[in-house]
Parts: C-alpha cells; structure tokens; sequence
C-alpha cells in the first residue's frame, strides 16, 4: 500500500516513516502543502496521512483542494488541536478520520487498516456486487454510483454511509448507528459529525434530482426513503 505523509515536524515525520515501513506499507513523504500537492498531482497513493499546520499551505486548505480536484484518496487527519470544532471542519471538508496529537502508533495504524478496509471492497461470486433503490444504483466492485445514468463521486465516508443507507431502505437510522457503522468508534452522540456527512451525501445524491431520497426525521435519524 502506498501512503503519503505530510508532516513539517521532521522527528515525527520520521517516526511515521520508520513506522508504516516497518509495517509493510511504501512510504513516501512532503515537509510542506505544496510540495504535498505537486505529489498528490503526480502519483496515486492509497492512503494520505495530513498535518493540520503546515507552512505553504495549510492541512486544510490542501485537503479542500485535494477534493476540488477530484482526488478521493482517504485522508488521515492529524492535529495538535483536539476542538471538535476543527474535527468537523475537516470532516466537513473531506477528511475521512481524525487523530489527534500526542497518538499512539498502534491506534494510527488501526485507524490506517480500517480506512483501507472501507475504501476497498472485497466480494466473492456469492456476494452482492451491485445494491439497487429506485434510480441509484451502487456498484460495490467498481465502487461507483449512480442515478439517472449519471455518475457520481463520492469519497469514502460518503460511499460508506450510502452504502449503509441502501442496505436499509425504509428504516430510520440512529446518529449514533451511523457513528458506529461509519466511523466504527466512539463520537459523542450530540457531535454534528453525522449531519455533515448526511449534508455531504445529500448534495451529490439529491441536489440535482427532483425526488428527494434522503430524508430526515427529526429528533431521531435519517432514512433512505422515495415519496
């Protein structure tokens, strides 16, 4: 697996490096956003690994740019700040996890696995290969999506969570479900992290259609359900 760190602190840059080496995985590393963006332009990783405070330009503003290129690589967020507010607006921008500054490697590498995991889907001729509601449809070996014949980008959560959705049409599901199904550890439950991931989905999946598919019941969850 190949996986890109972008880090200004050298010593754990470094760590990491040694680390994800040491468990198998090709490394390749940038001191800076720029120079992180010139190689995420130039090669195809399976996994990034983002700091927050970078100097050229910032962990977020890259990870915003990322996107708007249509680069959907799952990206690891790290930061020395634990407000929950950054957590969303890195969520809310395209993060796919968070990890917060001082970790233990044995959670990052968790965290590694389960984002590959999920981006990754592993079928066997028995398995469905293709989920079908209404006018979308999900293609889970290609992992692509559709609706009227059009194709839509999602990034892994997104397609997660959808797929989740179409798994379960008709049933209202729980914040805290999607905490578990999606994310597969503990949020607060009050956290808005599941509404920027449902928002996220919704623009791709709803914005450009008449029939709105997801909706929402308040005080309880969301549902995937045609009028």
């Amino acid at each position: 697996m190949k996986t890109l760190v972008i880090e200004d602190d050298v010593k754990i840059l470094e760590f990491l490096d040694l680390g994800l080496k040491d468990a198998g995985y090709e490394v390749d590393k940038a001191i800076d956003g720029i120079e992180g963006l010139e190689k995420l332009r130039k090669n195809i990783y399976d996994i990034i690994i983002l700091d927050v405070m970078l100097p050229g330009i910032d962990g977020l503003a890259l990870l915003s740019k990322m996107r708007s290129e249509k680069i959907t690589t799952p990206v690891l967020i790290l930061s020395a700040k634990k407000t929950l507010e950054e957590r969303i607006q890195g969520l809310q921008l395209g993060g796919d996890d968070y990890l917060v500054k001082p970790f233990a490697f044995a959670e990052l590498l968790a965290r590694i696995q389960a984002l590959l995991r999920r981006s990754s889907t592993i079928t066997t001729p028995t398995e469905e290969t293709k989920l079908t509601y209404g006018d979308l449809v999900m293609d889970l070996e290609k992992r692509e999506v559709f609706r009227q014949g059009k194709k839509i980008s999602l990034q892994v959560k997104e397609f997660s969570l959808l797929d989740y959705f179409m798994r379960n049409p008709g049933r209202v599901i729980t914040k805290a479900l999607i905490l578990e199904k999606v994310w597969g550890y503990d949020f607060d439950p009050q956290t808005n992290v599941v509404d920027v991931l449902v928002c996220r989905l919704r623009n791709k999946v709803d914005k450009d259609f008449n029939e709105k598919i997801i909706q929402t019941h308040r005080g309880v969850g969301y549902v995937l359900k045609q009028d």
